[in-house]
């Protein structure tokens, strides 16, 4: 179940997106005193991130994950880590040890093998946040790619041949994504349309493989809307 929820401006999806981490902040750290979030790279959840510093939360109880990363520099400035870090993580009282960053400085291999051992204590994430892009693509899941959407795919999958720089990422899983109890998609911009109107026709886009026990929900502005849907 996918609910479109459609916004007149980026800055209400912004704002909706806040109001919705911070629901599920307050919920999960209410019944389970913790909060597991994975965070997606992209302008639109930089803005948001930034929105979070004032956050009125118990910021001990946090535990941050990534839901892809490219293969660079550990201070690269393209990296997800990098941004979600200058954004909004240093300006948070979030232990260190509960940011655990996709470690791609040390290879595409190393990396893999390292997050995939993370997860293996980690259960349901509380929260998933993604992008879309322009040709459907989610996290580092690009079409005609292994996106690891089967019921026995790894938690994490190594990307050779991105179709956008940097070749090399490192992303979780169509799969592993899906294992949480809240899925959101942030999605603005008029370049979007395209691939929202593919997702809404049904056609199989990397993106529409997220799947959530609870339902999957796909913030949208009105740019991103496609002219002809209502």
């Amino acid at each position: 179940m996918v609910r479109w929820q459609w916004f007149g401006s980026d800055q209400e999806v912004r704002r909706a997106a806040r109001e919705a981490i911070a629901a599920s902040a307050e919920n999960a750290i209410a019944h389970r005193g913790a909060f597991h979030l994975v965070l997606a790279g992209g302008s639109t959840p930089r803005a948001v991130y930034q929105s979070l510093r004032d956050l009125a939360t118990d910021w001990a109880a946090w535990h941050i994950y990534f839901g892809d990363e490219r293969v660079l520099p550990v201070d690269h400035p393209e990296r997800n880590s990098k941004m979600a870090q200058d954004a909004w993580l240093a300006q948070t009282s979030i232990p260190l040890q509960q940011i655990f960053p996709m470690p791609t400085e040390r290879g595409l291999e190393p990396a893999c093998a390292a997050y995939t051992q993370l997860l293996a204590n980690v259960g349901e994430f509380d929260l998933v946040l993604l992008g879309l892009g322009e040709d459907g693509h989610t996290a580092s899941l690009f079409p005609g790619h292994d996106i690891g959407a089967i019921d026995d795919a790894p938690d994490v999958l190594m990307v050779h041949d991105a179709p956008k720089p940097p070749p090399q990422r490192l992303s979780l899983s169509a799969n592993r994504l899906s294992c949480a109890h809240q899925v959101l998609f942030l999605v603005t911009g008029a370049g979007k349309q395209g691939a929202v109107a593919r997702w809404k026709s049904g056609e199989a886009i990397p993106a529409a493989a997220i799947h959530c026990t609870h339902g999957v929900d796909v913030l949208l502005d009105a740019a991103a809307w496609p002219q002809d849907s209502t």
